[in-house]
């Protein structure tokens, strides 16, 4: 249990000084996010918790390849939030059209049986 709460924690701080970084410089803020911190910290996690390098190999797999549709979010928001609309509107369809991507990425894989989809 103690583990899990240092996990938590460690994500947490990396979250929320990335939010207090973007206030006064976001592009060193973006510079920050555009580091796979979330995946770094999984793939640490991972290979702690398993010493199983195999999985650590799967899953930087699998998050290179998820990389490709979780981009169509960077170019929805800024075009939702251009046409004014508010920033809960622009944020909830960039999410959810962006899920959409999603969607039709893992139906293009599973066609073509690619990374075992």
């Amino acid at each position: 249990m103690l583990y899990f709460i240092l996990k938590i924690t460690i994500t947490a701080i990396v979250v929320v000084t990335v939010g207090e970084i973007a206030k006064k410089s976001s592009f060193l803020a973006g510079l920050i996010v555009s580091i796979p911190l979330t995946t770094f910290l999984a793939l640490i996690w991972l290979y702690w918790e398993t010493n199983d390098r195999h999985k650590v190999i799967n899953l930087s797999n699998s998050t290179l390849l998820m990389v490709i549709p979780s981009l169509s979010f960077f170019v929805f928001l800024p075009i939702l939030l251009k046409f004014n609309f508010s920033f809960i509107v622009s944020m909830a369809s960039s999410v959810f059209l962006t899920a959409i991507c999603y969607w039709m990425f893992i139906k293009l894989l599973e066609k073509f049986s690619f990374f075992g989809f």
